[in-house]
């Protein structure tokens, strides 16, 4: 089979499922990463918001609202499409509805792979109040809500539509491995 210029591997999963986990896995081997909730959070700085959940939530309910359900990733296939020609493979971060995944794969076609990142509620309420992100400061009212806001946007149908799954709910290490196999195998089959 011969090599195909680029694959877009994407991470999908509830709030701290482990998709930014995976994507560090993926820049530790040096494959780019683009996070689409970068978008969300240089709105704030442009805004001069402070970040928190609740801003985060607003200005990304607001972008949707104003662009459209997969305004988020309109904004950054140039940042895919810019990198396209120096790398093989390009990892996003932070699929948050099936409008996004539905653009993402009108733009890349078969070259576009959705892996959807799974893990328990109450295990990432516990990752959530560890990793230290400023919009993570939350109780776990606040975090159900944020789930329920990331439903409307279409999240459970992005997460429905996955080309792969990976439960998040052993070590570490085991996740990174698991996470490793994917890349690896997109790699060879990209390179």
């Amino acid at each position: 089979m011969a090599a195909r210029a680029i694959q877009v591997l994407a991470f999908v999963g509830a709030p701290a499922a482990g998709k930014t986990e995976a994507a560090s896995v993926a820049k530790t081997l040096g494959i780019p990463i683009i996070t689409m909730g970068d978008v969300v959070r240089a709105e704030l700085r442009r805004r001069g918001l402070p970040l928190s959940d609740e801003n985060a939530g607003t200005i990304a309910s607001e972008l949707r609202a104003q662009e459209g359900m997969d305004a988020i990733a309109k904004r950054c296939i140039p940042q895919v499409r810019a990198i396209a020609g120096e790398k093989a493979v390009i990892v996003i971060d932070g699929i948050r509805g099936i409008s996004e995944v539905e653009t993402f794969k009108k733009e890349f076609g078969t070259d576009f792979t959705l892996v959807r990142v799974d893990a328990p509620l109450n295990l990432r309420y516990e990752r959530i109040k560890t990793r230290g992100r400023g919009d993570d400061s939350l109780s776990i009212e606040e975090f159900k809500t944020r789930e329920e806001r990331e439903n409307e946007w279409g999240l459970g149908e992005a997460m429905k539509n996955a080309d792969k799954v990976i439960t998040n709910t052993d070590s570490r290490e085991l996740f990174k491995e698991q996470i490793e196999e994917i890349l690896a195998f997109s790699r060879l089959e990209y390179a």
